[in-house]
């Protein structure tokens, strides 16, 4: 936005030049309707998915599942001081951590999290919730790895994950890009992180968003497994090319749950690779 001149114009040819000036700032689009600069906000993971698409009361008891599956949860600094062994107890046995938001924002609460889950014994994994259209999908995901989302095969870290869901900044759910083009930055940051860690990302998302802004033209079944968010008692549909799901966030409530779509065993096969 241009910026107002001085107060205390020095002669009537820097007052005109004020009154111009005044005039198209009035004119451009207000600061109101700008996005927020980067880092000033905090989204976790399904954040915007529950604002567009709502979510039922959930019982945990009463999810839907056909496979013995593994209960945990996912924290950001929205949680601040977890308590660890109270989840613990109450049978969450697997944790992903919200590490990085664009290439502007650091979880604080970030060390203190990912360590506490590792103390009461739980598998642990790191995301990222991007922002396709601040930064190319190859300076996100370099971002992430930098920032905590690194991973090593000790049997207790996740590889990390690429949160991609509606745009929490403006009205275009799908930042601007086209359904080429955000197939290819999702690309970008898959084939990079798997560069850096030897891992392919978790993709996190949903169904409608991801139908809707890929067009359906990716596929990414083979490489990334899915941990698909849908708040209700069955998993539904699941996005274009994918035909199981690795994990299910089901419910926000009292915190973000989820669901490994398998055993124990299984769940120490996806953190050793």
């Amino acid at each position: 936005m241009l910026a107002r001149p001085g107060t205390h114009p020095r002669s009537a040819r820097t007052t005109a030049a004020a009154l111009v000036l005044g005039c198209l700032a009035a004119w451009h689009v207000p600061a109101a309707a700008q996005p927020p600069p980067e880092g000033s906000d905090d989204h976790y993971a399904g954040s915007q998915i529950a604002k567009h698409e709502g979510a039922e009361p959930v019982n945990p008891a009463r999810v839907h599942a056909d496979v013995p599956t593994v209960d945990g949860i996912d924290v950001s600094s929205h949680q601040g001081v977890v308590d660890w062994p109270g989840w613990w107890q109450r049978g969450k046995r697997f944790a992903y951590v919200k590490a990085t938001e664009g290439t502007g924002y650091r979880n604080g609460e970030f060390a203190r999290q990912y360590d506490g889950a590792y103390q009461v014994g739980m598998v642990r994994g790191a995301y990222h919730f991007a922002l396709p259209d601040r930064s190319d999908g190859a300076t996100q995901a370099n971002f992430f790895a930098d920032n905590g989302g690194g991973w090593s095969r000790d049997g207790r870290t996740l590889p990390g994950v690429l949160d991609v869901e509606y745009n929490p900044y403006g009205v275009d759910t799908c930042y601007g890009l086209s359904a080429h083009a955000m197939v290819a930055w999702i690309r970008a940051f898959s084939d990079t992180y798997h560069a850096r860690t030897g891992r392919w990302p978790v993709i996190y998302t949903s169904t409608q968003w991801w139908d809707h802004c890929t067009g359906r033209a990716g596929d990414f079944s083979g490489t990334n497994p899915l941990w698909v968010a849908r708040y209700a008692t069955v998993v539904g549909p699941l996005p274009h090319r994918w035909s199981f799901h690795t994990i299910w966030q089901f419910t926000s409530s009292p915190i973000d749950q989820n669901k490994f779509n398998g055993g124990w065993d299984r769940l120490v096969a996806l953190a050793n690779g």
